[in-house]
């Protein structure tokens, strides 16, 4: 892992910018208002708090790691079990790990000043699909199109040669949360992009094993599913890699840290 001093983004002028003690015309490095940003995920969070506490209950592990990690280039690498109640749930904990609070959400008091750097990548296809969808996108969303699925079907075109500048931006500025199986499946292979996105930026990488949200949501993560649901987020110790460690070494190590090795019945 590497520093890298994070970087400011604003409206006004580089010589202006000091004037603007409050923030108010700071944005991200895509151009988007980082009060704008905080405001939809203050919105967010206040319409779905009841749903992680009161409609199910979410058990948090291991946010003793995040207290010291800077405020930027920091990866967080998670199991994907539905398109957007996953991501709630963990800027949900962000907000409340800045508030300086550990494995809690109670009292909601962390949504009257949200963070708001923080990232997840997600594919361009999901995000376009409805006002809901496009709302969450705006929190925060680094859209890429995925060069192996779309519309639910696997495909072969193109790669998106953008996507690990835009993730890296995303890294210079704050946190950022992948999914890098790219699917809610389990068991599925870890797209070796991770492991290029790793070697190129060196960011602290913090693993995430998540469960219960396939049980309790629709696969968008959007409708209830099943009431009164555990859902359990365990953030794991930061990940560490050498030198000398080859991209599949990477993505091994990544699968085995989210416990995605497929079983022996699923082999």
């Amino acid at each position: 892992m590497k520093y890298i001093k994070p970087t400011k983004f604003s409206y006004l002028p580089k010589f202006l910018m000091p004037l603007d003690i409050l923030g108010l015309f700071e944005c991200d490095p895509f151009g988007n208002s980082l009060v704008a940003r905080r405001l939809i995920i203050g919105m967010v969070g206040w319409l779905t708090y009841a749903r992680y506490t009161v409609v199910n209950r979410i058990q948090i592990e291991g946010t003793e790691n995040l207290e010291n990690l800077p405020i930027n280039n920091v990866l967080f690498l998670s199991n994907h079990q539905t398109y957007f109640a996953d991501v709630i749930a963990f800027f949900h904990i962000f907000c409340a790990v800045k508030w300086g609070f550990q494995n809690t959400l109670l009292p909601p008091v962390y949504l009257f000043g949200p963070r708001a750097r923080q990232y997840y990548v997600a594919a361009s296809e999901t995000m376009k699909k409805g006002i809901v969808p496009r709302v969450f996108a705006a929190g925060g969303a680094i859209t890429i199109e995925r060069s192996w699925r779309a519309e639910g079907r696997e495909v072969q075109r193109s790669v998106d040669n953008t996507a690990n500048e835009k993730i890296a931006l995303a890294l210079a500025h704050g946190w950022v949360v992948s999914f890098p199986q790219g699917t809610t499946t389990p068991f599925a292979p870890i797209r070796k992009g991770t492991g290029h996105l790793i070697k190129n930026n060196e960011p602290i990488v913090i693993p995430v094993v998540i469960n219960g949200f396939r049980r309790a949501f629709d696969k968008k993560g959007l409708r209830f599913k099943k009431r009164n649901t555990l859902l359990t987020v365990q953030f794991k110790v930061p990940m560490h890699f050498g030198p000398d460690d080859s991209v599949d070494d990477i993505v091994a190590k990544v699968r085995h840290a989210i416990e995605q090795d497929a079983p022996e019945w699923a082999q």
